[in-house]
């Protein structure tokens, strides 16, 4: 895809997506804990909007984005929580107000930016397009923790095919981050999307094979699912290790979600922060 609009344009419907879950939400909405540990409603929205300004500073003030970066190096265990816990100590119309602002300014900086630039990040350095699919990936994962605190069954739909990508994408950084050899040859993805078409990566010859709906992919590759939960299938020993540590997000390994029966947002058949 080379269109950068295609993207954002994507992005912004999965946040108005979320936005519309917590708009209008009680004290005890917000309150919600959520499946990622420790994590309210409100520390779901605060992640979104303290990523969104990470990624803003990365699109316009590189220098002020090292110094986050510099700053997330020195308590790589716990910056993540802090953030999100200074922003879900606001008032919920501030947080929610916050997040409006700052997605809309990404989305102005995104579309903005030239041909060819590239920006800083937590992993390689990411172009608009990149940037816009990381962000969309991590609304809809995040979404689905709201989407599951409150008892909300989401309609899959097709922008899952940008969180599908980066889910093949980032398939050799799941190896590296925990220190694995990644397997040289490539592998064959099958995944039937939301409406029935079939999305497909990778040679059609690979020995090593996945295949199974784009939903239960995508839970699994943002770890919003454990392996034993999902419907996919593994063609391969190097197929079924990988789907065992998928991470389609930057950062440290992810611990994954612990093996137990579909949650009240997630769809019977669709069986981290």
């Amino acid at each position: 895809m080379s269109d950068p609009a295609v993207v954002l344009d994507d992005l912004r419907s999965e946040s108005e997506e979320v936005d519309r879950m917590v708009d209008g939400l009680s004290g005890a909405g917000w309150a919600a804990p959520t499946p990622a540990e420790g994590w309210t409603v409100a520390h779901q929205i605060a992640h979104l909007a303290w990523t969104d300004r990470a990624a803003l500073l990365a699109a316009t003030d590189p220098g002020a984005f090292a110094a986050e970066t510099e700053k997330a190096l020195a308590a790589p265990g716990t910056f993540v929580d802090e953030g999100a816990e200074e922003g879900a100590a606001l008032p919920p119309d501030e947080l929610l107000a916050r997040w409006r602002a700052g997605r809309e300014q990404l989305q102005r900086a995104l579309r903005e930016a030239p041909p060819g630039a590239r920006f800083p990040w937590y992993g390689p350095p990411m172009s608009a397009i990149s940037m816009g699919t990381a962000r969309l990936m991590e609304t809809w994962a995040h979404g689905q923790d709201v989407a599951d605190a409150l008892g909300l069954v989401r309609e899959p739909t097709d922008r899952l095919r940008h969180v599908a990508w980066i889910g093949v994408r980032s398939r050799d950084y799941a190896y590296l981050v925990r220190g694995i050899t990644a397997p040289a040859e490539p592998f064959r993805v099958e995944l039937v999307a939301p409406d029935g078409r079939e999305w497909v990566y990778g040679p059609p010859d690979a020995a090593q094979r996945i295949s199974g709906t784009a939903l239960d992919f995508c839970l699994l590759v943002t770890q919003r699912v454990h392996r034993d939960d999902t419907g996919l299938r593994a063609e391969g020993a190097d197929a079924e290790r990988w789907l065992s540590i998928a991470q389609a997000f930057a950062g440290p390994a992810g611990p994954g979600r612990p093996a137990e029966s579909p949650g009240p947002g997630r769809p019977a058949e669709g069986a981290a922060r």
